[in-house]
């Protein structure tokens, strides 16, 4: 894919495309999930959950952490991972705004 001109679209538009694409990957899903049902941060759990190598698990937790749907805490030679709430909502709002403000019509 070329170079696309993301100063003819708003704001709202480009972090929407943005979050879209960090979640458009199966992986981070099942990453969000996990992280999403414990009572506390996460460590070295999520290999063993998900199920895919180290250094892979590693990669999809850096796109997360680049929207900032996660937040990491290093505590020793650990990271621990939980969702970043406040983020999660304004995600949420984002996505309830976009959705509201469509038409579902059919052909």
């Amino acid at each position: 894919m070329g170079i696309t001109k993301t100063q003819i679209f708003n704001t709202t538009q480009n972090e929407l495309a943005v979050i879209f694409k960090v979640l458009a990957n199966p992986a981070r899903i099942a990453i969000l999930q996990y992280i999403s049902k414990q009572q506390s941060c996460i460590c070295n759990d999520i290999v063993d959950e998900i199920g895919l190598a180290q250094p892979t698990i590693s990669q999809h937790l850096k796109e997360l952490k680049s929207i900032q749907l996660i937040k990491g805490e290093i505590e020793g030679k650990k990271v621990c991972y939980c969702i970043n709430i406040e983020k999660w909502q304004e995600i949420q709002e984002l996505l309830n705004a976009f959705f509201n403000k469509t038409k579902f019509n059919c052909c």
